[in-house]
């Protein structure tokens, strides 16, 4: 579904950008001939990427704090170039998901090697976690990273969803427990699983830039998921009431200081769970950025 609705938004873009590049070589004609219609090209394409940066921009602007502006230009940058690659190029184009996935490489002598299952955040699909992905299997363990739809829905929906691939795990790799990561609203979710179904089967949880305590952004769609990662939300509430100190020990969250969509960054801390901060990479960032990857596998290999 997701797939679907950016390409249609692209192909809304493409034409609006077309129409404005067309404008242009009707008026360059007499100058430049032919080479005019590539304005018409330019146009199109260039209208994407102005809207991609039109959008960065302004959520890094709406959330940076009063602190030096070095970081936040970096981040801006990797953001940027992060939401091309993955907003452009991976999920609009997406068919179908692979299912699980065998690990490429065996692992380490002594490694226990638990299965994994990758939860993405609020408007992506299963293609956010490609790179993650790869590292995992490259690192010995089993990979399944799942599609969460309705795109739109309440973030409780999920919570079978995630149940079922949870199952599918244990039953394909014969463990016990399964590692469960989120990225975004995919940390909300799997802590909406844990509300349901318990943590006996999870062996760590880890969350990546998640609005455990909601997000300051502004909310442009009233959708049931944005609602309840509205700050402080009676939903978000209810959530943390609903956990044990057993369970928050499961929990290792990572965060980006310079996170453009989950802020404040200071009041997503979860009592009980241990923290990572990253520096100068923005929130859609952190799926790709080498040293969270780097992190995230280390937090999986250590889990039991």
């Amino acid at each position: 579904m997701l797939a679907r609705l950016l390409r249609f938004t692209y192909l809304v873009q493409v034409l609006t950008g077309a129409l404005i590049g067309t404008w242009g070589a009707v008026e360059m004609a007499p100058k430049w001939g032919a080479a005019s219609l590539g304005l018409i090209v330019l146009g199109g394409l260039g209208w994407v990427v102005f809207w991609q940066a039109v959008i960065i921009g302004w959520s890094m602007f709406l959330s940076r704090p009063d602190e030096p502006l070095g970081p936040w230009l970096k981040a801006a940058t990797g953001e940027f170039k992060a939401a091309l690659l993955i907003f452009g190029l991976r999920m609009p184009w997406t068919r179908s998901n692979p299912g699980i996935l065998p690990p490429t490489s065996p692992p380490e002598p002594g490694q226990t090697a638990l299965p994994v299952l990758l939860v993405h955040g609020f408007l992506c699909n299963h293609r956010v976690w490609d790179n993650v992905v790869v590292a995992l299997r490259q690192s010995g363990h089993t990979v399944l990273a799942v599609d969460l739809e309705p795109v739109f829905a309440s973030i409780d929906d999920y919570a079978p969803l995630i149940e079922r691939a949870v199952a599918d795990l244990r039953t394909r790799t014969g463990f016990e427990k399964v590692v469960l990561v989120g990225h975004s609203m995919g940390g909300v979710a799997i802590r909406a699983w844990l509300r349901t179904y318990g943590a006996k089967r999870a062996a760590k949880i880890i969350t990546l830039g998640t609005p455990h305590n909601g997000t300051q952004a502004p909310q442009w769609v009233s959708t049931p998921n944005g609602l309840q990662m509205k700050w402080r939300s009676a939903w978000s509430e209810a959530l943390a009431l609903s956990e044990t100190p057993q369970i928050r020990q499961l929990m290792h969250l990572a965060f980006t200081r310079h996170d453009n969509i989950v802020h404040p960054q200071s009041d997503q801390l979860l009592d009980g769970a241990s923290v990572t901060e990253f520096s100068g990479i923005g929130h859609l960032q952190m799926c790709l950025d080498d040293g969270v990857i780097t992190w995230l596998v280390n937090q999986v290999e250590t889990a039991k």
